[in-house]
């Protein structure tokens, strides 16, 4: 009860606080990311994403000046989260949030995001979930069933039959692991075993003996992109999995640009399925990379960039269709069914789950240019969340 009534307190400022900031020639963004702690590459790759689609697009729509300010909830600290939108609307004065470097982030801020009535942009949680919180939710970046489906597609294609899964024990994980196995199943392959590791900090060697005890054909695994992923590689390789004969298939986030560089040989030959690759081929992906290294010396553009940067476009073209009105009823319905070419290829918001539609990449991780890359050999287009698609 106590938690009801407090929320629709902090619900009714925020409604109050976005009708008067409706009438204004500014509109202001609240981000909500990880800026420091042990994910605080999240919140610098959404931002500077974000940066630079405003460095290309300019800083007016509709005549409104687009401004924003941030918020760091450090990581996995849900009641932070919380904390922090509640601040950006109540005391910033911000009429959309976004951002949401993690899903626990994301479920924190949805029941205000409904409550008030207030547009929520995820540039990078990732459970499937996530849009289903709040009617006012637009993801941008991608699902994790949107990724591992491909994966275990192309798994059973390539001669690969059993398969022990290992995931990160929390929602992204969870739904990696469940539609992974659901895919590998029904295409006739055998999960062998299954085991969960600690989000922060976990000891993979006892995990991977048991999973070289197992025998199977090949791993399939999710981690959180970044330090986990080198980890994860340098375990596998010292307990001689891949002379065992046995396999490693995963999203991309193990592949992350932010820690590619770090990995070593140990990464080559890799496979890995994932909406994003620095060395996409295109001309927006070139100019994109081009000027990310430009705004950004010593950045390697990932993923996250990438959601903060189509994160953005999504806020220019609901703005630009409601003619700079940012209350959530006119904004979301505006974002429904947005469609465009995006430095990862095309994408469009799907006008019944508010989520992302988009290509998805089988990648092998190569040597281009003297240096670590996911390069794409084969591709799955306009894919949408399977857990959805099937609603």
């Amino acid at each position: 009860m106590r938690f009801t009534k407090a929320l629709l307190t902090a619900a009714l400022s925020f409604g109050m606080a976005t009708a008067a900031q409706a009438q204004s020639d500014e509109i202001k963004i609240g981000f909500v990311l990880p800026m420091s702690g042990p994910h605080a590459e999240y919140g610098l790759q959404i931002l500077n994403g974000a940066k630079l689609y405003m460095q290309h697009h300019g800083d007016t729509v509709a005549g409104k000046k687009i401004t924003y300010v941030v918020r760091d909830d450090t990581g996995v600290a849900p009641e932070i989260s919380k904390r922090a939108a509640q601040e950006l609307v109540n005391r910033e004065g911000a009429q959309i949030l976004a951002g949401f470097g993690l899903t626990p982030s994301a479920f924190a801020v949805a029941p205000l995001s409904a409550q008030g009535k207030i547009p929520m942009i995820v540039m990078n949680a990732a459970t499937s979930s996530v849009t289903t919180r709040s009617p006012y939710i637009v993801r941008a970046s991608m699902t994790l069933p949107q990724n591992s489906a491909p994966m275990a597609t192309w798994a059973l294609r390539n001669g690969i039959k059993n398969v022990y899964t290992v995931v990160a024990d929390y929602g992204p994980g969870h739904d990696a692991e469940k539609q992974f196995i659901k895919t590998f199943t029904e295409g006739g392959g055998k999960i062998v075993g299954e085991v969960r590791t600690p989000v922060q900090n976990p000891d993979f060697a006892p995990y991977l003996q048991r999973v070289k005890d197992a025998k199977p054909d090949a791993i399939f695994m999710f981690v959180p992109s970044g330090a986990q992923g080198a980890s994860f590689l340098k375990s596998y390789a010292e307990r001689g999995l891949s002379k065992e004969g046995i396999r490693l298939i995963a999203t991309g986030d193990l592949t992350d640009e932010h820690v590619l560089d770090s990995m070593g040989d140990e990464a080559l030959g890799l496979i890995t399925a994932f909406h994003y690759s620095d060395v996409h081929d295109s001309d927006l992906n070139r100019k994109y990379t081009q000027d990310y290294a430009k705004a950004y010396p010593g950045v390697r553009p990932n993923f996250m960039s990438m959601g903060g940067y189509d994160g953005m476009h999504v806020i220019y073209e609901a703005l630009k269709k409601t003619n700079g009105d940012p209350s959530g009823e006119k904004f979301i319905e505006a974002a429904k069914g947005l469609s465009w070419e995006s430095p990862r290829g095309p994408m469009s918001i799907d006008p019944e789950t508010r989520d992302v539609v988009q290509n998805i990449y089988i990648r092998e991780v190569k040597r281009v240019d003297g240096r670590l890359a996911n390069v794409e050999f084969d591709v799955i287009e306009n894919f949408k969340d399977p857990g959805k698609a099937e609603k």
